[in-house]
């Protein structure tokens, strides 16, 4: 096994520990509920709309913040949907549609498994079952040094090593055949 599969195979068990202080809410998807189809990818008729985050418990000390949206049921190595980096620690939450649109200031996208910035909804292959999409609010020690073009198992790899707290909504979504 490669040291980055390593890594995100252990940064995908640690952000399942209880306890953690940070709670991450959505006005537009749940836990364990469908994806709304305006959210979803627009092969499948939606409008890759990134949902509204709101969140709570960020612990003072945190330097940055970072958002993740990571199916780890695509294939061996997962899809990467989103990455936001630099999000400064004092803000509290991110608009419907952030994923293309404003971020505040200094916060950046960096690039998805498909080499693209900005959010790509859920999009998994017809047939392939239930994915589900784990949207992580990372609390980091440092702005995270990480250039545009990281590739995104890097860049997850880079957030677990420096995290001082996570919270995940997972929502999830399946095309049939």
């Amino acid at each position: 096994m490669s040291m980055t599969r390593f890594v995100l195979a252990a940064a995908l068990a640690l952000a399942a520990t209880p306890g953690l202080a940070m709670d991450l809410k959505s006005s537009d998807v749940a836990q364990g509920a469908l994806f709304p189809v305006n959210e979803i990818c627009a092969r499948y008729g939606g409008g890759d709309v990134s949902p509204a985050l709101s969140w709570s418990g960020v612990p003072s000390n945190a330097q940055s913040l970072a958002i993740t949206m990571f199916d780890p049921d695509a294939g061996s190595e997962g899809w990467w949907h989103w990455v936001v980096v630099d999000i400064p620690g004092k803000t509290t939450s991110l608009a419907q549609g952030a994923g293309s649109g404003k971020l505040p200031d200094g916060a950046r996208h960096l690039e998805n498994s498909n080499g693209s910035t900005g959010y790509r909804g859920p999009c998994p292959p017809a047939g392939s079952g239930v994915h589900r999409y784990q949207i992580t609010l990372w609390a980091l020690s440092e702005k995270p040094a990480l250039a545009v073009n990281a590739k995104p198992a890097d860049a997850g790899a880079y957030l677990e090593k420096h995290a001082i707290a996570k919270a995940r909504l997972t929502p999830v979504y399946s095309k049939e055949k």
